[in-house]
């Protein structure tokens, strides 16, 4: 089992090295967490829009399974979008795409609930030197889920 879950890790790495024709550093990556600088532009849940509020900083979480979430946060709160990080896919001009399962939020440091969802991710490789924007979208039953950030084009820090 662990040979599968490391061998789907390698093949996340070479998919998004090679969509975004960068260097050999992996992004989501191998399991860790990673915090990305740059510019929160949109977060909207439903009817309400937290884009004012939105930190300037971005985390990424990578666990063993391949399940990949990014987290925004803003007024104390936050917004995860997770999904399969194992099937990355070439998108257009130098992005990859994953399709995503679950929005998790929490206050502070506690998870407080999950929704089932269907929707994407769509980023660039920030360890390319350059800006690039991560962008997802998704929609549950009843609610739709968006955000945007734009990376200042260093690389991110490993936590």
């Amino acid at each position: 089992m662990r040979l599968v879950i490391l061998t789907a890790g390698a093949l996340l790495c070479a998919s998004l090295a090679q969509a975004a024709g960068e260097t050999q550093q992996n992004f989501p990556g191998a399991p860790g967490a990673l915090t990305l600088a740059g510019r929160c532009s949109k977060l909207v849940v439903g009817k309400v829009d937290a884009s004012k509020a939105c930190e300037n900083e971005l985390a990424s979480v990578t666990l063993v399974n391949g399940q990949v979430t990014f987290i925004f946060t803003a007024g104390g709160k936050m917004l995860g979008f997770q999904g399969d990080g194992t099937k990355i896919k070439a998108a257009s001009a130098g992005t990859v795409t994953f399709p995503l399962n679950m929005i998790v939020t929490g206050a502070g440091q506690k998870m407080t609930g999950q929704v089932k969802v269907s929707g994407s991710c769509t980023m660039g490789n920030p360890y390319g030197g350059k800006p690039v924007t991560i962008e997802c979208t998704a929609k549950s039953t009843d609610t739709a889920f968006s955000s945007t950030f734009k990376t200042n084009g260093k690389a991110p820090k490993q936590k």
